[in-house]
């Protein structure tokens, strides 16, 4: 079964842009960028621009303390949203013929940041704190439990690109014939943690980032949860091909040669069976790090030409590190499957061009695809050269 078709049925999403399918398409294409607001909380003294998720989240609390939390309270508020899907899955296939594979790099380090405070000020653990929160697997048990599943259930923590990698170990799952359908993708929370480390490496920008400019400065860290119903019958978005790399240059920037990222990007286009003149829009990993988008750049000149229409759409969401690869994934699905005006997510930044950078065509504000809109490629390029890429097709 390795060369069936594997399908995105259903998308449930939550991000700075909104809930629902709905108001995260609505952000994607206004004509102003929305999502990031300030936030003077998570570290001492500075405001942030942050990808934060807003509005009320799931009620956990009748749940064991080991399943309660933001990160599991996110993934909650994507699942509600294909619940009546995934349970007719279920019932249809049988729980064992039904994976969960979830991708995430926080999981509840934020819930153990709230109980080491209490340690430290009261001299007692929180009666709500349970260290299995902090597990990765955790992510992975709370969607299998919530939806009665007994097939194989795992988490993938691979910094940036975990997420990207649950989909595409769903589909390996899915056309082993293995099972028959998976629910896959990724959430990550906001903690002190992430930021502090991010800002530690100078790498954090106060104010809404600035992809691909010569006046770029650093990342906005986000949160949110992206999961989708996978299965071999057709739907509205087909995941038509994948390619990861290792290029392990360095434990924190990519390779200045691009040499991952462009064998990820090229699997990812045999996979599909795309020549590059196919694909029609590409969602770029686009961190706004001096590192990240010299790579990117060169590997996008090098594979696909400086013609294909791309964007970051981190100014928008901010970096959701382990949910960024289901996150975009989602963008990418909405563009291709709920977008009537062949709209293209539109590259926000200040229009200063980097001259030391391959040019590349940034979509501008109100864009629309010159051709009705087939092949999009989404990018995650994560620490220590871990590289995957998505070919995601219309349905």
């Amino acid at each position: 079964m390795s060369s069936t078709a594997v399908y995105l049925n259903e998308l449930g999403v939550i991000c700075a842009l909104g809930s629902g399918r709905a108001q995260v398409r609505d952000g994607l294409f206004a004509d102003q960028p929305g999502g990031l607001r300030d936030n003077d909380q998570i570290l001492a003294g500075r405001t942030l621009a942050l990808g934060e998720v807003t509005g009320p989240l799931p009620d956990l609390s009748a749940l064991p303390v080991a399943l309660r939390g933001r990160n599991n309270a996110l993934l909650e508020a994507a699942l509600q949203q294909i619940r009546p899907a995934v349970d007719a899955a279920v019932a249809r296939h049988g729980a064992d013929r039904v994976a969960v594979i979830i991708g995430t790099s926080t999981s509840g380090i934020g819930e153990s940041e709230g109980a080491l405070r209490l340690q430290a000020d009261e001299g007692r653990w929180p009666d709500d704190f349970d260290y299995a929160q902090q597990e990765m697997g955790t992510s992975a048990r709370f969607v299998r439990e919530r939806i009665g599943s007994l097939g194989p259930a795992w988490t993938i923590s691979t910094a940036c690109s975990s997420s990207a990698k649950a989909l595409m170990s769903a589909a390996r799952l899915l056309r082993s014939g293995v099972v028959d359908a998976v629910v896959a993708g990724g959430a990550d929370s906001l903690c002190r943690f992430t930021v502090a480390g991010f800002s530690a490496l100078e790498s954090v920008s106060a104010a809404r980032c600035n992809p691909f400019s010569r006046h770029r400065n650093g990342i906005n860290i986000g949160e949110g949860a992206a999961l989708f119903l996978m299965s071999r019958e057709p739907g509205p978005v087909r995941l038509s091909g994948w390619g990861e790399s290792s290029d392990a240059h360095h434990m924190s920037a990519p390779d200045p040669q691009a040499r991952g990222a462009i064998d990820a990007m090229q699997q990812a286009l045999e996979r599909a069976g795309l020549a590059p003149g196919q694909v029609d829009y590409v969602n770029l990993h686009g961190t706004a790090t001096g590192h990240n988008d010299a790579m990117e750049s060169l590997a996008v000149a090098s594979v696909l030409g400086p013609q294909v229409p791309a964007s970051s759409t981190k100014p928008l969401t901010g970096h959701t590190l382990g949910a960024s690869g289901a996150i975009e994934a989602a963008l990418c699905w909405l563009t291709l499957a709920d977008n009537p005006d062949q709209q293209l997510p539109t590259h926000w930044w200040d229009g200063q061009v980097d001259d030391a950078l391959p040019a590349l065509a940034l979509v501008a504000p109100g864009a629309r695809a010159a051709r009705p809109l087939q092949h999009v490629l989404s990018h995650s390029f994560a620490f220590g050269g871990s590289n995957a890429v998505l070919a995601l097709a219309r349905g």
